[in-house]
């Protein structure tokens, strides 16, 4: 892990902490997972820095492999987990497709604001999280992963996206480096 700094505009990105995606089982217990992005969430409204909410309601066409029929959902699948304390100022985006950039309004809203840093946390790493890290490289933000407060339905893509993707496209690091980071800029 190799944290060194946060831009002076930085937007934490919360992927897919949603009611029916935090009911899956997971590698690591979803519980810790939202009490870990919900401490990053606060940290950030504290200190006036933007927040990007994003669930997913959909996905992308196409033909695959792996069977990808989610059969009928709860009406509440897509609503937000409580926990992460939804601000009228936080930014809502909802994904039909792995990234939260792909046909989302997500890089003009970081864009308006001057963003040029990204803290992004979620589930599923290998999917909603790399996809959108990936993108946010790939658009010009300095990325930093909060490694503690993602998880993946599969142990080992987990890991992969966290020891072989990540540090390609980023720093890593966990939710207390973080939020020291931010708590030290105000020192």
């Amino acid at each position: 892990m190799a944290l060194t700094t946060l831009d002076p505009s930085t937007a934490l990105i919360v992927i897919d902490l949603q009611k029916g995606i935090v009911a899956y089982p997971t590698a690591h217990p979803a519980a810790e997972i939202v009490k870990q992005a919900s401490a990053l969430a606060d940290a950030f409204r504290r200190h006036g820095l933007p927040i990007v909410l994003v669930n997913v309601t959909g996905g992308a066409p196409g033909r695959t492999e792996q069977a990808r029929n989610l059969g009928e959902l709860p009406a509440d699948w897509a609503e937000l987990v409580p926990e992460l304390n939804q601000q009228p100022t936080d930014h809502m985006v909802t994904k039909r497709t792995w990234g939260a950039f792909t046909h989302t309004d997500l890089d003009e809203h970081l864009k308006k604001l001057g963003v040029t840093q990204v803290v992004i946390v979620g589930v599923a790493t290998s999917i909603g999280v790399e996809s959108t890290a990936r993108h946010a490289y790939e658009n010009g933000y300095n990325i930093t992963l909060a490694v503690d407060a993602m998880t993946d339905m599969n142990a080992d893509a987990h890991q992969n996206s966290v020891t072989r993707i990540f540090p390609r496209l980023g720093e890593t690091g966990t939710t207390q480096e973080i939020i020291e980071l931010l708590e030290s800029r105000s020192a």
